[in-house]
């Protein structure tokens, strides 16, 4: 071995990140020391595809999927997966990947490098968390009310247009004392998806409590929110739920308001409320 080669091998050895190298085949041939140390595995025990035993079970299609895809295609790759450590727990792992070749630029196979980004992982998911309700994957309450209260200051200042349409579900409570609490989560969890799939990618709809949401519109007048509710009422008159096998129609009532000389955003809260509630007095009224 030239002295060369030498130093590679000690750099590669040495490395903090973990490295691994597979042949034309696909198969692994070489894991460096700390690859080893992290799955505490002999080198006989991930060589080919004995490494990919110590994959999180959920993860292992993906992982084997993005790998042979880009391993056809002789592309470099990236992924995050869950791998066993030594200690049996599992780690987030981002593997990167890219093609080698020999000195005749004939394709030899792959050396990857990973780390350990856990912490960033799990770090990020706890941030979706406290962001997104957990019932129907909307935004929730708390991140509403901040973001919220950051466009008021940012429509104040630059005299901007600002809407805030407040939703409730009719006759909701009826839904969960005559069917349950279960079809009465399947009744928001529909209403949600369904206004998510009518909202503009930069508007913001938040869940904000019980059987009531909230879409804050930026840039946008009190007669371009009132387009908008009249497609989603057209959206939400189609929408019917299947209960005990009967389709229920759901009702939906809708508060407008539009910024004026408002000095809190909770006062802009409060008013599309109380217009929200007008509409549901008038409802119970014609009934």
């Amino acid at each position: 071995m030239d002295l060369d080669n030498i130093h590679y091998q000690i750099i590669v050895e040495a490395s903090p990140n973990m490295i691994w190298r597979s042949g034309k085949d696909a198969l692994c041939d070489y894991f460096n020391l700390t690859w080893l140390k992290f799955t505490g595995k002999t080198i006989d025990e991930e060589l080919g595809t004995g490494w990919a035993d110590g994959i999180h079970p959920d993860d292992y299609v993906s992982c084997m999927k993005i790998y042979m895809d880009a391993f056809t295609k002789q592309e470099a790759f990236e992924m995050e997966y869950r791998l066993k450590r030594y200690d049996g727990l599992y780690r987030w792992i981002n593997d990167r990947g890219v093609p080698f070749y020999n000195d005749k630029e004939e394709f030899n196979g792959y050396i990857g490098s990973c780390i350990d980004v856990t912490d960033r992982v799990e770090g990020q998911r706890m941030r979706e968390l406290a962001q997104k309700d957990g019932l129907t994957g909307v935004y929730s309450r708390q991140y509403f009310e901040q973001i919220g209260n950051i466009e008021f200051l940012r429509a104040k200042r630059f005299h901007a247009d600002l809407t805030l349409i407040m939703i409730d579900v009719d006759e909701f409570k009826h839904i969960n004392d005559t069917y349950g609490h279960v079809t009465g989560d399947y009744v928001l969890k529909k209403v949600a998806t369904t206004l998510q799939s009518h909202i503009r990618d930069f508007d913001l709809l938040a869940r904000f409590g019980g059987d009531e949401f909230v879409v804050l519109m930026f840039n946008t007048s009190f007669d371009k929110a009132n387009v908008f509710v009249n497609r989603l009422e057209k959206a939400l008159d189609i929408l019917t739920i299947k209960i005990e096998d009967t389709n229920h129609q759901v009702s939906v009532s809708f508060g407008v308001y539009q910024l004026n000389d408002e000095d809190k955003f909770e006062k802009l809260i409060v008013e599309a409320d109380k217009r929200l509630y007008e509409k549901k007095r008038s409802k119970r009224d014609l009934v």
